[in-house]
């Protein structure tokens, strides 16, 4: 994948345009777990989720390749906020596509960031297409959300993570299409740590862990989460193959423990995480720590989740979708 020099030549990437995130112990969380718990917040980034250091090191290699023409991209928001921020740093013009009913606050985020943002289909899968299109008709690079680019920039906060805490006994990171638990995965080992990885995938969008099951490729039919990092209905072969090598094992979490736990981050550390942010602590919570002096982390990934979702969980509920 990447190579330890290439790690670190990311992190000057990254250092550009953000200090590292913090790694924080809550007392009110270590209590509520059971356990001694890291928790990263990468919901401190310019656009709120970890995605945006992929999208700073992918675009930059692509202006030192001199490839500075317009791309194009399907998201469900952090991926596109990421690419959005990344190319107007470089100068590239981006175009980001979405799905109709795509979280509002997220859209609005994406167009303030100055990218030309077009609506077509009814989830990612046809957003894609639509992209797909447009990439061929205006002739535009289409940047997808599983990449060697992206997974070496998000890797940096793994970097953070286990080189401040590398007595880990496991980390907890959530699943979408794959980048950021291949990054940990890949640190991991390059530091040689013991660590151990468990992915989170949704109830409701389980391809990747009925893939790990199977240690093959399997799609779902359809795919149901408030948590729309995770709402992955295809696993990309490639992160597949990573997770297999390198992840413990792939658990699953309902949006009603995903619920549970952002309220418990928000009460307990004052951190606003969305879905797929807060499904690594919803893991350790239902799986509980097998033994009291456990040290685990959990990856809050990002914390772009619309208000009026994120009040429903506050008034003790779960999102509809």
């Amino acid at each position: 994948m990447f190579t330890l020099d290439e790690l670190h030549a990311a992190r000057a990437i990254v250092a550009e345009a953000m200090p590292s995130t913090p790694q924080y112990r809550w007392p009110l969380v270590d209590q509520a777990v059971g356990c001694p718990v890291w928790v990263k917040h990468e919901n401190h980034t310019p656009v709120g989720s970890f995605k945006v250091r992929g999208g700073l090191v992918h675009m930059r290699r692509r202006r030192e390749a001199g490839r500075t023409g317009g791309v194009i991209t399907a998201t469900r928001g952090n991926h596109g906020q990421s690419v959005a921020f990344a190319a107007r740093r470089e100068g590239i013009a981006a175009t980001v596509v979405a799905p109709h009913g795509n979280a509002l606050e997220k859209n609005a985020a994406m167009r303030a960031l100055g990218v030309e943002f077009v609506e077509a289909g009814r989830d990612f899968d046809a957003a894609r297409v639509a992209a797909d299109q447009l990439a061929e008709e205006r002739g535009l690079d289409y940047v997808p959300s599983f990449h060697p680019d992206l997974v070496l920039g998000v890797a940096t906060y793994a970097y953070e993570l286990l080189t401040a805490v590398p007595d880990l006994d496991v980390v907890y990171v959530p699943i979408g299409l794959g980048s950021g638990i291949c990054g940990v995965i890949r640190v991991r080992d390059l530091l040689g740590l013991s660590t151990r990885v468990v992915g989170v995938v949704a109830a409701g969008a389980t391809a990747y862990a009925q893939s790990f099951a199977a240690r093959t490729v399997i799609a779902t039919e359809s795919v149901r989460t408030f948590a729309d990092g995770m709402a992955v209905g295809k696993p990309d072969p490639v992160a597949l193959g990573i997770i297999l090598d390198g992840a413990e094992r792939v658990v699953t979490v309902t949006d009603a423990q995903i619920a549970q736990a952002a309220r418990l981050l928000f009460a307990s550390t004052h951190n606003v995480a969305e879905g797929a942010g807060a499904a690594p602590l919803a893991a350790l919570m239902h799986e509980g720590p097998e033994r009291p002096d456990l040290r685990a982390g959990v990856i809050v990934t990002g914390g772009n989740i619309d208000t009026s979702m994120f009040a429903t969980i506050l008034e003790g509920g779960t999102p509809e979708v």
